[in-house]
């Protein structure tokens, strides 16, 4: 809690938003069972004495629009799909923003396309910060009182270490990749009577390994690459799904998208991308002819399914292993039949 006070402490008190309100009011969207809401909205919501509107279905866009317009809210923590959905509820973006402080994101990556129309349509940008459950959640996060997107989670909040490893635990260089590891405070000991676990992820020397891919810049700055477990392998390159995902959600005609590695005879595994529809015009061809501009050859999605919704978690992340599972499962019925 004192590491998040310090840290978002300069736009609360920022008055070129207006006064400093006497309570301050959160939305929760979240469920508190997570550690992001309950670390973020519950417990420091208490500490400061803020009101949370307490959202129990946040999938129920029109109720949480209603709910929205009784109250002038000051801080809406949430992650990609959330504030994805907000936006195109057409009474959302009629609401006032006005006193609005915060937009934290978190729980997955934030995509440029929902950051930069996030910020044109409330003026307050979606401040992204990272961590896990066993970093109590929050490690790193931008500065506060940017307004700018960074694709970036910003820095290591107060007392707390990041460091990017290869697979012998040893530092790689500035701009290279690696597993993040972090150290500090709110870094948990270890899991629960479970010793063996615990020395698969904790180094000699007290870092925790995440289990992220990701890259420090030159100023200091941590950008995660994907997880280390979603990496896709294609003809022996790398591919990671998040940066598909951040390429195809630019077009105009996506609402969100999903990619994921499928076996393939030629290449190991392929891409294949899961895409909700904004344009009901769009067409695999036209995705197809995006991708090939944007990236590179072997990055390509090799297949592309349309649906209507994608699986998520109760927090709203996409479920990229619910859809592998769903493939792999559908390939092996087909190779039986």
């Amino acid at each position: 809690m004192l590491q998040l006070e310090a840290w978002v402490d300069a736009a609360l008190k920022d008055t070129s938003r207006g006064p400093i309100p006497e309570q301050f009011i959160y939305v929760c969207a979240l469920p508190l069972y997570h550690v992001f809401a309950l670390t973020v909205n519950c417990l420091f919501g208490m500490r400061i004495g803020a009101l949370n509107i307490l959202i129990p279905n946040p999938r129920d866009m029109a109720g949480f629009v209603k709910e929205l317009q009784k109250y002038k809210f000051h801080v809406l923590p949430g992650v990609n799909t959330l504030y994805n959905g907000l936006m195109q509820n057409e009474e959302f973006r009629k609401l006032d923003f006005s006193s609005l402080r915060i937009s934290n994101g978190g729980g997955t990556a934030v995509q440029r396309a929902t950051a930069e129309e996030w910020l044109k349509l409330t003026g307050v940008p979606i401040i992204e910060g990272y961590g896990l459950s066993e970093t109590s959640p929050v490690a790193s996060c931008n500065p506060v009182l940017s307004r700018e997107f960074s694709g970036t989670i910003g820095m290591p909040v107060s007392s707390t270490e990041f460091a990017i490893l290869d697979d012998q635990d040893q530092p790689v260089p500035v701009g290279e990749r690696g597993e993040i590891a972090i150290r500090g405070p709110q870094v948990m000991a270890g899991y629960w009577q479970r010793p063996e676990e615990t020395a698969k992820v904790m180094t000699d020397d007290g870092f925790f390994k995440s289990g992220d891919i990701g890259i420090m810049d030159e100023r200091g700055y941590f950008r995660i690459v994907d997880r280390k477990k979603d990496m896709i392998i294609v003809s022996g390159f790398n591919v990671f799904p998040n940066e598909v995902e951040e390429v195809i959600s630019m077009h105009p005609g996506v609402i969100e998208c999903a990619a994921i590695g499928v076996p393939n005879e030629k290449s190991g595994e392929a891409v294949k991308l899961f895409v909700v529809k904004k344009d009901p015009a769009l067409t695999e061809n036209d995705l197809m002819d995006y991708a090939k501009e944007h990236l590179t050859g072997y990055k390509k999605p090799r297949f592309i399914e349309f649906r209507d919704d994608l699986p998520k978690s109760n927090v709203g992340k996409i479920l990229r292993r619910e859809l592998r599972d769903a493939e792999l499962a559908a390939m092996k019925a087909k190779k039986s039949a």
